[in-house]
């Protein structure tokens, strides 16, 4: 083991790319289109900011549990337990926020280019559908997983 967070930021990899293999194969031979219904800009009114709500709670829980965790452990004078059986269900989380973040950036890069060309067949890839939801699916399986694993780690 190269750190004592190494497990968590192995799963976390090895997630993603399953999650985006999964997504690609299942995505491979449809068309790719941001707007339902073939409607120019409805994405952004109605599905845009509800992605970005869900991962925006999301984000909050996962910081929230990292300052938790860390700040009990360490400012509780009385407290004799060790970080170290924490650190890859934190890596974890750190992991989800760092998916959750990059899938807010560049969903909206995504989306903003779409708008500014919406005839150009390069303005959504499937790259960049398997890549968008891949970071949003990791950041909920990783913030998932962590918190099973953090239950495990704490009940030892």
């Amino acid at each position: 083991m190269l750190f004592a967070g190494f497990p968590g930021v192995a799963t976390a990899v090895g997630l993603f790319a399953l999650i985006w293999l999964v997504v690609y194969l299942k995505s491979r031979g449809h068309p790719v289109v941001f707007d339902p219904g073939n409607k120019h800009g409805e994405f952004g009114k109605r599905l845009l900011p509800m992605y970005l709500d869900i991962t925006k709670f999301v984000l909050g829980l996962a910081a929230g549990s990292i300052v938790l965790l860390v700040g009990s452990l360490n400012f509780n004078p009385s407290s004799s337990r060790s970080l170290k059986p924490f650190a890859s269900p934190l890596f974890l989380v750190a992991m989800s926020i760092i998916y959750g973040v990059l899938f807010m950036i560049l969903l909206a890069m995504s989306y903003e280019y779409h708008l500014h060309h919406p005839n150009d067949p390069r303005s959504y890839t499937l790259f960049q559908y398997t890549r968008n939801q891949s970071l949003g699916f990791g950041a909920l399986v990783c913030f998932c997983i962590s918190y099973i694993w953090l239950i495990a780690a704490a009940t030892k």
